[in-house]
């Protein structure tokens, strides 16, 4: 395989990918206090998560708790949470799969054609994953800037951009140019494996004229005859 390194870069990119999305699911900086006005008060600082929320206090260690009700959250968390859940099954599978694809590994024997096709599946669902991630990060922040520059919602209630939301964006990015790469070793795969084996239709012609030795003998009995 002429493309190898491209394998290694893709599946290596994909699990920066997944380590991200991961992370970006359980850190509770997605939401964090903001300091503007007369709201100055950095002795205490707020964290807001998909699964609990942080009180951060001078001298004093990190308090987090979890949400007690699932019922009682808005629904855009609610979707951001089963996003980014299903964006970590996502890339587990991508992995998987990719690994099964790899040239030294042995689960569909030495089949380069179904080796290419699993690699391209892997790709695939890694940029699926990297889009899972984008829709709740983005709309995250989108619900973010509004109330900020919302002058109907009070000072002590506006957030800003968690550090979580630039880790889902980067993490986005990777698993992009992760799957790009596996998918585009596919595409450069299938290119090679045409070239190798030409379409039968350039030999039909061949087939169509009869043996030499069948025209010489039908003359011969026809000038016999």
């Amino acid at each position: 395989m002429a493309f190898y390194p491209l394998q290694i870069a893709g599946l290596v990119l994909g699990f920066l990918g997944m380590v991200g999305t991961l992370a970006t699911t359980l850190l509770p900086q997605w939401r964090i206090s903001a300091f503007i006005g007369s709201n100055i008060i950095v002795f205490e600082r707020l964290w807001e998560g998909l699964w609990m929320n942080c009180i951060r206090q001078a001298k004093v260690r990190l308090q987090c708790k979890f949400y007690s009700s699932l019922l009682a959250l808005p629904p855009a968390l609610e979707a951001a949470r089963a996003l980014m859940c299903v964006a970590v099954a996502l890339s587990l599978i991508a992995l998987i799969i990719g690994i099964c694809g790899m040239k030294k590994i042995q689960c569909t024997g030495s089949n380069k054609r179904a080796k290419a096709y699993l690699l391209g599946t892997s790709g695939v669902l890694f940029i699926l994953t990297g889009i899972f991630v984008l829709i709740p990060v983005c709309w995250t922040a989108n619900i973010i800037i509004r109330d900020f520059y919302n002058p109907a919602v009070h000072v002590g209630q506006k957030r800003e951009l968690g550090a979580a939301l630039f880790l889902g964006w980067a993490s986005t990015a990777v698993l992009f140019i992760g799957g790009g790469l596996l998918c585009g070793y596919c595409c450069c795969n299938r290119k090679k494996q045409g070239h190798r084996h030409p379409a039968p239709g350039h030999c039909v012609s061949h087939t169509d004229k009869p043996p030499r030795n069948e025209t010489v003998l039908n003359r011969a009995s026809t000038s016999y005859v």
